[in-house]
């Protein structure tokens, strides 16, 4: 089969330290253009990767390739809407970096666009492709833990200064929600099999922000009866970054970072899970490699997306109701 072949728009870190490095290395794929408001560096990237072209307007960049596949959006949040619409319609498929959007009406507009010229659009939550993460979802479906009635997760990470725009709501929709909750919600929600969910209590704190919050404490009831709290901070004091999912079943439960998975044989609680020896950076790089391998898969129609656009709606719907509810201080319900 011929390459897939790929168009960037937006420069930054992630598509500079994670998804140029692993793209331009596949051998299925062939990245032609890139681009960034920054015209110098566009031009950078493009000769440091060997990419033939390189455009400081998206709008440009779709206009000109008329043979891209898809195309990959590392842009802020506040111009995914704008940028993807765009790209879809123009039929190319398209990969959005996390979050979809800022709020659920950006992501709906998304999600009709795609609909509407019959295109692809994939979420980028990379923690779903996570190998320990995968090993874990297999055990879960598998009902190898039985009932999952409980799950929480959380992540702890201070801000990046060079990422400063994610603590300006205009640009990013939200604080630290946004930025990381969003992305433990994703997991932990995957995990569960994506129950209904009935009622929302959030607690969101500002203590080193002014625009957006930078901790938050969210609690999910669902209506079969399952439970999950999600906690993510950019100010907690800790001496490293951090993250974990930790799921609850009938018959057993697991864990991630660090990887076990418990079950009770003969009166004795065994961890059951693979061993592994990969650390938490060979996962982390793992998770994209397999995202973006998952991506153009889809590309070339060997099989279909997941993390869809309509995922990522739900999702949106659920942050939105989070904000309300640490808004107003008190729980707020979701309609049947």
């Amino acid at each position: 089969m011929e390459k897939a072949r790929i168009g960037i728009i937006g420069l930054g870190t992630i598509a500079q330290t994670i998804h140029l490095p692993i793209l331009t290395r596949m051998m299925d794929v062939e990245v032609v253009a890139v681009c960034d408001i920054d015209r110098a560096k566009a031009q950078f990237v493009a000769q440091k990767y060997g990419i033939r072209r390189y455009y400081n307007s998206y709008e440009r960049m779709l206009a000109a390739e008329q043979e891209l596949d898809g195309v990959n959006i590392c842009t802020p949040t506040i111009s995914h809407e704008e940028v993807a619409v765009s790209a879809l319609e123009s039929g190319r498929n398209v990969l959005v970096e996390k979050p979809l959007a800022r709020t659920q009406k950006e992501s709906i507009a998304i999600a009709a666009a795609a609909k509407k010229h019959h295109r692809m659009v994939m979420v980028g939550m990379n923690n779903r492709f996570r190998p320990d993460a995968m090993i874990l979802k297999s055990f879960i479906e598998e009902n190898a833990l039985g009932e999952i009635f409980y799950v929480k997760a959380g992540w702890f990470k201070k801000l990046n200064p060079q990422s400063a725009w994610l603590a300006r709501k205009a640009q990013s929709g939200g604080g630290v929600v946004m930025d990381l909750g969003i992305v433990m919600f994703d997991l932990a929600f995957w995990m569960m099999g994506y129950p209904e969910v009935k009622e929302v209590t959030a607690t969101n704190y500002s203590h080193h922000t002014r625009d957006v919050e930078d901790s938050s404490i969210v609690y999910l009831k669902m209506r079969n009866g399952s439970t999950l709290t999600i906690e993510a901070s950019w100010s907690y004091e800790s001496n490293s970054d951090f993250f974990y999912c930790d799921c609850f079943g009938t018959a057993g439960s697991g864990s991630l970072n660090p990887f076990r998975i418990l079950k009770r044989v003969h009166d004795n609680l065994i961890n059951v899970a693979p061993v592994s020896t990969d650390t938490p950076q060979m996962l982390y790089r793992k998770s994209y490699e397999n995202e973006l391998k998952h991506w153009v898969g889809a590309l070339r129609g060997l099989h279909p997306v997941i993390s869809t656009v309509d995922d990522s709606v739900h999702r949106m719907q659920i942050v939105d109701t989070i904000y309300k509810a640490a808004k107003r201080g008190k729980t707020v319900s979701i309609p049947a």
